[in-house]
């Protein structure tokens, strides 16, 4: 065993856990406490609830104890994105205008976490309503790079982000309307999935765009992400958009053999719609020899321009947001912060023609992708087009500069998994890719990212921060 367990995976704390070999309090305590050493450099929480934390680890210590052991998350340390509905703790969308709303009820994901029998550790910080960050304009500061803390985490799932990479959680939950799981996950080195959409439901998370947002794990492998999602999973009746189809197993595939799969490089997507900076091209190079290595089929796929699907996926996100936020906005401006005022406000120069004619073309460019995928098992592009910036440089208008590399999959509405592929040299930043399958083929994304990090030595290094 580790001499931290705040170190461990998931999977390695479950089986310990299981042997009765590690304690759920013993291993909450000491994410307790690295949250107390390192939060006040690091600023993930929005509401830290180590008490209740405490509670569930001793209620699952007993359950444990009785052998009523209730799977691999049970008695595991999770986070949740502060957009996540919580019976009595505050839900705020990292916002004022939310500040002090306490929900009745769990979102229908944390309920299945704590049916699983999961340790709720507190609310984690966000972009204001996953869209407006970093800010400094709010109640609290945004979440910092455990990696370089000068450095952002990407967002929108900030403080998630921060928190795994971090060792003061093993799993947090994050969201995904463009890129909000898989951008921080990628800047701070973890494996987070964007589900296929419908999988997971939304009920009891605070919308940003109803026909985007994915709900989502984070974790420090990819593993740990699957038997997380595992947990999250299930048909959900009251929302409208989840999927009526049977939960599949997310980590049955995990140890066969990836030789024949065959993977798609979206290149141009990399190299010339969005180039990438050169420490991430020479990481996805890398990971494509990897990837040959261990015997699977490398082609060449030509999608549509990276610019179609940001465009598309930009009108459908802003038309939304600003319909939920209108009312709000102009009542209270006062009460959001700048970024996510503007950002938002942005929507409100969409014409209902300009809405439907997004949603037309989504529909054409999905027809794209589909054909493009015949004879494909997963898809290959970067996580990022670059490691992580200066937290108070991030440009408030960068979504709109260039072409998200993320939002595809987003107005595609298929599986994508972002996974550490290296460190730039130098800085030590995390780089990473993204794997992208068919619709509701998450075991599959799954087998292949895991293959990639059994055979690297990524998920063997952690942030300095943790040895000081």
């Amino acid at each position: 065993m580790k001499s931290d367990p705040t170190l461990l995976t998931i999977r390695e704390a479950s089986t310990l856990m299981a042997e009765r070999k590690l304690s759920p309090v013993e291993l909450t305590k000491a994410c307790i406490a690295r949250t107390q050493a390192l939060d006040a450099t690091l600023n993930t929480y929005v509401a830290f609830t180590p008490e209740l934390a405490l509670e569930a680890a001793e209620a699952a210590e007993a359950e444990i104890l009785k052998g009523e052991h209730r799977g691999p998350m049970h008695g595991i340390p999770v986070g949740l994105k502060d957009i996540y509905h919580t019976a009595g703790v505050a839900t705020t969308g990292h916002s004022n205008l939310l500040k002090s709303r306490v929900p009745t009820e769990d979102a229908f994901t944390v309920a299945k976490l704590r049916d699983s029998g999961a340790v709720i550790t507190g609310k984690l910080g966000t972009f204001e309503f996953a869209i407006g960050g970093p800010s400094f304009d709010l109640f609290t500061p945004p979440a910092r790079n455990p990696w370089d803390p000068t450095r952002t985490t990407g967002g929108s799932s900030s403080g998630s982000g921060a928190a795994v990479a971090a060792g003061m959680v093993l799993g947090a939950t994050g969201s995904d309307t463009g890129g909000s799981i898989r951008s921080p996950s990628s800047l701070c080195g973890l494996a987070g999935i964007k589900p296929t959409y419908g999988l997971l439901s939304r009920r009891g998370i605070l919308p940003l765009s109803q026909s985007l947002d994915h709900a989502g794990p984070m974790c420090w492998t990819v593993e740990d992400a699957a038997l997380m999602l595992q947990a999250m999973a299930g048909y959900d009746s009251l929302d409208p958009a989840c999927a009526d189809v049977a939960t599949p197993d997310f980590t049955g595939k995990l140890d066969e053999p990836v030789r024949g799969k065959t993977i798609g490089v979206i290149r141009h997507f990399h190299e010339w719609d969005h180039e990438a900076a050169p420490p991430v091209l020479a990481a996805i190079e890398a990971a494509i020899a990897v990837f040959r290595s261990l015997g699977c089929v490398i082609k060449e796929v030509t999608l549509p321009p990276l610019m179609d699907f940001a465009a598309v996926g930009m009108i459908i996100m802003s038309s939304e947001a600003f319909a939920i936020h209108e009312a709000d906005l102009r009542a209270t401006p006062e009460l959001y912060g700048e970024i996510a005022r503007d950002r938002i406000s942005m929507g409100g120069l969409l014409t209902g023609a300009d809405y439907v004619q997004a949603l037309r073309q989504r529909q054409e460019l999905s027809a794209a992708v589909a054909e493009a995928m015949v004879g494909v098992d997963v898809l290959l592009t970067a996580g990022s087009p670059f490691p992580a910036q200066p937290i108070d440089k991030v440009p408030k208008w960068l979504m709109y500069q260039k072409p998200s590399i993320t939002m595809p999959f987003n107005v595609t509405g298929l599986p994508a998994l972002a996974v550490c592929a290296g460190y730039e040299d130098g800085t030590g930043l995390p780089v990473a890719m993204q794997l992208v399958g068919h619709a509701f083929e998450e075991a599959t994304v799954s087998q292949i990212g895991h293959a990639y990090e059994q055979a690297t030595q990524w998920r063997s290094m952690r942030p300095s921060l943790l040895a000081a």
